[in-house]
């Protein structure tokens, strides 16, 4: 790397949905810093990702226990901008689940305004790896030294270019969080329906009621392959799961027919996703295909 060159580090928060294994040494997500989100179980505080939440999370769901999320706090962010100064980059870039689900972009901002560098924050407006295809397109731009405009630039542009679509098996714990009131005249009163949804201008939308969870994955099916049809060039799809990690596979296979070998990812769903969605969740992300590289030159 050349002396003059700008250093940008990029930032996200654990709704980005990383699949297990991305964040560890060599995986595609090594560099991006993540900021977990709390999930709170009863009187108990989980903040981790994965095993860390994931027993606990399905149980309380299962038991129809309260369940509650929040957003990180703006000191956590102020602990990791500030590392990230002191290892010396220039910039961040920190990129953000859809400030209408939650309220982690205006802890980020806060943050950002009192940051000893310049950081730029990113509401993507969306979820899951569509969040995440956003943060790694800015870490991409960064590793090839783009400047820390170029790089938001980046993130902000995977992220208009993507689409997340959810199956909820019910809608009881969505309408617990609150987060399809809107939609509440239209869902009525069927709690058992089964339900499609998707993410529109950064909130939750319904689209779809199905009698048959056997119905309702196929159209799901039938919903990724119509976006995947109306656009140009590759694209890479993540099916997130929670409580069905069968089912969910086997969607990933059929996709691939589609997407091809190698772009279809499958991944735990974000706990702070699941905390709303409930349990036999399945949600796809349809991303324009990304060149993400490990080099460091």
């Amino acid at each position: 790397m050349h002396a003059d060159t700008v250093r940008v580090a990029v930032v996200t928060d654990s709704a980005a949905g990383f699949p297990l294994d991305w964040l560890e040494p060599g995986g595609p997500a090594e560099d991006v810093q993540v900021v977990a989100m709390p999930v709170l179980v009863g009187s108990d505080i989980l903040t981790g990702e994965h095993d860390d939440v994931t027993g606990p999370l399905m149980v309380a769901l299962a038991a129809g226990s309260d369940v509650r999320t929040s957003r990180p706090s703006p000191g956590q962010f102020d602990r990791v901008y500030g590392r990230l100064a002191e290892e010396g980059y220039d910039g961040v870039v920190s990129v953000h689940l859809s400030g209408l689900l939650s309220g982690t972009v205006e802890a980020a901002r806060l943050a950002a305004s009192r940051a000893t560098i310049p950081v730029e924050v990113i509401d993507t407006r969306t979820a899951g790896m569509a969040q995440g295809r956003a943060a790694l397109a800015a870490l991409a731009a960064a590793r090839t030294g783009a400047d820390l405009q170029a790089a938001a630039a980046a993130a902000a542009m995977a992220a208009r270019a993507s689409a997340l679509y959810f199956y909820v098996p019910s809608v009881e714990q969505l309408r617990r969080g609150g987060r399809v009131t809107a939609a509440a005249a239209w869902l009525g009163t069927l709690l058992s329906v089964r339900v499609i949804l998707h993410v529109q201008a950064g909130r939750l939308v319904p689209l779809e009621r199905m009698r048959s969870a056997h119905r309702a994955m196929a159209r799901l099916q039938e919903l990724v392959e119509a976006d995947v049809a109306t656009r140009t060039g590759g694209v890479l799809l993540t099916v997130h799961h929670f409580g069905n990690e069968d089912e969910a596979g086997g969607l990933a296979e059929r996709l691939e027919v589609i997407a091809g070998t190698g772009r279809v990812s499958l991944a735990p769903c974000p706990s702070v996703l699941a905390a709303h969605a409930g349990l036999g969740v399945v949600a796809v992300t349809v991303t324009a295909d990304q060149p993400v590289t490990s080099d460091r030159s």
